[in-house]
């Protein structure tokens, strides 16, 4: 939480103080200044009007924490509509029965095309004629469209994000430098890892205090609850030391190929191990000929995009996640959730949330000898492995909880409204001038 050192770190400036003190009153309550604070937040005209923006519903981390978010929101405190490039992809599911709105901008062709254009456009009418207060971007091609639209519609709070280390090759083109003047004129930038926050700051040039830390969430109930279903998911399992991988095969930053290496040294020691791969993506083919070409067929299931992975990792043993570049993976948090020992590359914000030999394994990345050490020293001590996965499982529901995060965010948000002097569902006088 904010008010925890290590988070206090993380985030500095005007937004540190407000929020640690956010954090503090709702345990200790409130006195002097403080008071006064609160009470002209509860003099608000709620809700408060909140438009996230995402590229698609399709299976992702960043998909799904702004899907979750979207769904706790206090509806009393927030009206929450969630905008998309692209309205399709399984999690729109999450959101039937709740009172978040869904709303469509396609760009057509692209954002660079007149119908992207169009699309900008369009969407900076639907922002000043809802009167939205807080435009909160949550993925790379939303901040650009989202900033763009929400200073043409002059929202009073602009949020966009960063969730990863900038890895891609997308950021080795000019692009990264029209992002990075978008993402300085918003009202904040939200990481979700220290390691990018320093990134930003640090390559990027980035004012300190323009970048917030905010850890992901994971649902610590769907795990708990979640049965040991074994032999229905997977017959003949008996015996069987399962261990997986959750990640998209879009490419190969989430160290499939390093796995697979890995794997050829642990069968001849522990012939009883299955390799689980849940995720899909264009390089699945490649990694199943790296498979078949390494012998190792009979080791692997290739099990595709799965809406029961707290099922499936119920029935796992061990789980690993052998990035080349990470900012704070979903995995890891679902594997801690579920009270799995843990192997993670040192990198990104894995060091945020594993403390190698306590709350897991985390060895160097590309290391496809240091994994298969790793995880076969969990398959030779079974106490170790229960130690480590107890201690990581405690770890992540104190720190990692949607709870938490929902109370930073609404934190962050009373911040930024508080900066504008915009109070409840009432928008500031330039956008007012704008709408009319």
């Amino acid at each position: 939480m904010f008010s925890a050192p290590s988070h206090i770190r993380q985030v500095s400036g005007e937004i540190t103080a407000v929020i640690q003190t956010t954090e503090v009153t709702h345990r200790t309550g409130t006195s002097g200044a403080l008071s006064s604070e609160l009470e002209d937040v509860e003099k608000e005209q709620l809700p408060r009007r909140v438009f996230f923006l995402v590229d698609s519903f399709m299976i992702g981390g960043t998909e799904t924490q702004a899907v979750e978010l979207a769904r706790r929101l206090n509806p009393a405190r927030y009206e929450v509509t969630l905008g998309c490039l692209r309205k399709e992809g399984p999690l729109l599911s999450r959101l039937d029965g709740t009172r978040v709105h869904v709303q469509e901008f396609s760009l057509g062709k692209g954002i660079d095309s007149p119908s992207g254009f169009l699309g900008v456009l369009r969407l900076a009418r639907f922002l000043r004629r809802e009167r939205i207060q807080i435009m909160h971007a949550h993925d790379l091609w939303s901040n650009l469209v989202g900033m763009a639209a929400a200073k043409l519609a002059r929202v009073p709070v602009t949020i966009t994000s960063q969730r990863d280390l900038s890895h891609d090759a997308w950021y080795g083109t000019y692009r990264r430098r029209v992002l990075r003047y978008l993402q300085s004129h918003s009202s904040i930038v939200l990481t979700n890892a220290k390691a990018i926050r320093d990134g930003l700051i640090e390559k990027d040039g980035l004012p300190a205090n323009k970048v917030c830390v905010i850890y992901n969430g994971v649902d610590i109930n769907a795990f708990r609850a979640v049965s040991r279903d074994r032999e229905w998911l997977f017959p003949s399992s008996a015996g069987r030391k399962l261990i997986a991988l959750v990640g998209n095969m879009n490419s190969d930053v989430k160290g499939h190929p390093v796995l697979i290496a890995a794997a050829v040294e642990i069968v001849r020691l522990h012939s009883e191990v299955q390799f689980l791969l849940i995720g899909d993506g264009p390089k699945r083919a490649d990694y199943e000929t790296l498979v078949e070409t390494a012998g190792l067929r009979q080791y692997f299931q290739f099990l595709g995009r799965r809406t029961d992975v707290p099922q499936i990792l119920a029935s796992c043993d061990i789980a690993v996640l052998p990035s080349l570049a990470e900012g704070l993976p979903n995995a890891v948090l679902e594997y801690l959730a579920s009270g799995l020992p843990v192997v993670a590359t040192g990198l990104g914000g894995n060091l945020e949330v594993i403390q190698d030999g306590m709350t897991g394994l985390l060895i160097p990345p590309r290391d496809a000898q240091a994994l298969a050490t790793a995880m076969m020293r969990l398959l030779g001590d079974p106490q170790f492995a229960i130690q480590i996965a107890k201690a990581g499982h405690q770890h992540v529901e104190e720190k990692f909880s949607f709870e938490r995060l929902v109370v930073e965010v609404d934190g962050l948000y009373t911040q930024l409204l508080g900066r504008t002097g915009v109070r409840g569902t009432g928008v500031s006088p330039a956008l007012t001038e704008s709408s009319t």
